[in-house]
């Protein structure tokens, strides 16, 4: 993924990732009030030798107590130390329980122990911090002693007493909602990510490029009323989404300049991907700009042509082949325009046959010489082989990707089984862009956003 994924992820999913952070932040929060306030209290005990009269003898015995500091700091958790103390505070606790509150540091080059105590009763982790600093003082003097008469070498001293706390040492309020907030940043970003990357739908153009290696012509807007009106073209010349119907005409005239023909299979990989409706707004706008179009209902499992295009549909290609009717006579023109039609016709029962028979080959000639442009509205790949087998003759096919809803597995296997037949892309058409967020019709590489906005209907050619 390059820098541009990364923040489509994030914009895509800011909603996720704000939830969690302020979960975080608040689940932060929540700890900080309902955890225990614990207080530290530290008592400090100078450490120092007795019986120097002079400098050397002064500097040599401050030596000899920064080396033994540690060691008595060591002392303060031990049991010689901690069993005194409890039978002198009468606690009921032992010394295993005792030494986990209670520890001893020395800070370098100093002859200075601290010794901190922390608990949730403050008045409680002073006292210890105090009874322990003594109790420590006579172990020393008793370990140090080595001449009852002469005394200790080294003498401890407590300098502070341990005050008793007013500020609780933990929680600490700040950090806790800040680690949340990170905690629940990191955790909303990474969520993101994983759906990302789980995700195997196609959503924009990007997403193509990474199962075919083929152009795409153009991307069309989704429109909730798209089923009341089919051919926006015809009903809104001038709306933004009529527009990139006339986008994607003026690329399909670029598309595979060495054929003689100008025919195009219409097809998807699932149903329900908008083939139809792009085939007729695409035969329209072709018509518009002078060309001599023919759409054929090659779908001959589940014809949509007629209906949209408001003509008789009963008969038609299927007629034609099987030679009940004649190509003239099943040929319908749209109006006073240069848009010719050639519905489905009577549903037959073998239409894969059919479609790939030697008559379907003749008739794709036929076409080709009689008309500048020929369309051919056919099946979904997937469920069926019709339009692989008719792609084979035609030797052009434009494939649509329903944008949030074909999944890249379903793309590819769409695209392999034109390749089985020796019958490439030739182009991809995005459809039901969304109209807002990263992936919207207008985002990126395309150039038109559609609002909500009622667009005015156009009257009746």
């Amino acid at each position: 993924m390059e820098l541009h994924d990364y923040l489509r992820v994030l914009r895509k999913n800011w909603l996720l990732i704000v939830l969690l952070t302020a979960l975080g932040a608040g689940a932060g929060f929540a700890y900080s009030l309902l955890a225990t306030p614990v207080y530290t209290a530290t008592a400090k005990v100078f450490v120092s030798t007795s019986g120097a009269s002079t400098v050397s003898d002064l500097a040599t015995g401050s030596n000899f107590t920064q080396q033994r500091v540690k060691t008595y700091a060591d002392l303060l958790t031990t049991s010689a130390v901690l069993q005194p103390t409890i039978d002198s505070l009468g606690i009921e606790t032992s010394v295993a329980s005792l030494r986990g509150r209670l520890s001893a540091s020395t800070p370098l080059n100093t002859s200075v122990i601290n010794i901190s105590v922390s608990d949730s009763d403050p008045v409680f982790a002073a006292s210890l911090a105090t009874e322990a600093s003594n109790q420590l003082i006579d172990v020393v003097e008793d370990i140090e002693t080595t001449d009852s008469g002469e005394g200790s070498p080294v003498s401890l001293t407590l300098v502070q007493a341990a005050e008793v706390p007013d500020v609780p040492v933990s929680p600490n309020k700040t950090l806790n909602v800040a680690l949340g907030l990170l905690l629940g940043l990191a955790v909303g970003v990474g969520i993101a990510l994983l759906r990302a990357t789980l995700d195997t739908r196609i959503r924009n153009e990007r997403d193509l490029e990474r199962v075919v290696d083929a152009p795409v012509l153009g991307g069309i807007v989704f429109d909730p009323k798209a089923k009341s009106r089919p051919l926006i073209v015809h009903e809104d010349a001038k709306s933004p989404r009529a527009e990139s119907f006339r986008t994607l005409r003026t690329n399909l005239q670029f598309l595979d300049a060495e054929r003689s023909s100008r025919s195009f299979v219409i097809t998807s990989s699932i149903p329900s991907e908008g083939k139809s409706t792009t085939a007729a707004n695409l035969a329209i706008t072709l018509a518009e700009a002078g060309a001599r179009v023919l759409l054929v209902g090659a779908d001959l499992r589940r014809p949509k042509m007629g209906s949209y295009m408001g003509i008789e549909a009963g008969t038609g290609l299927t007629d034609v082949l099987i030679g009940r009717l004649s190509l003239d006579d099943a040929i319908q023109r749209w109006g006073r325009t240069d848009l010719y039609l050639l519905p489905a016709g009577s549903i037959p029962p073998n239409p894969s046959e059919l479609l790939g028979s030697s008559l379907m080959a003749s008739l794709i000639t036929d076409l080709d010489e009689r008309f500048d442009v020929v369309l051919y509205d056919a099946p979904p790949l997937l469920p069926v082989t019709d339009a692989a087998v008719l792609a084979r003759l035609v030797g052009g096919t434009v494939l649509i990707v329903a944008a949030g809803k074909t999944h890249a597995p379903q793309l590819d296997s769409a695209v392999a089984a034109l390749e089985t037949v020796g019958a490439p892309v030739s182009g991809l058409v995005l459809t039901m862009l969304p109209s807002r967020g990263p992936d919207a019709y207008g985002y990126g590489r395309y150039g038109y956003v559609y609002g909500d906005e009622e667009p005015a209907k156009a009257g009746k050619k």
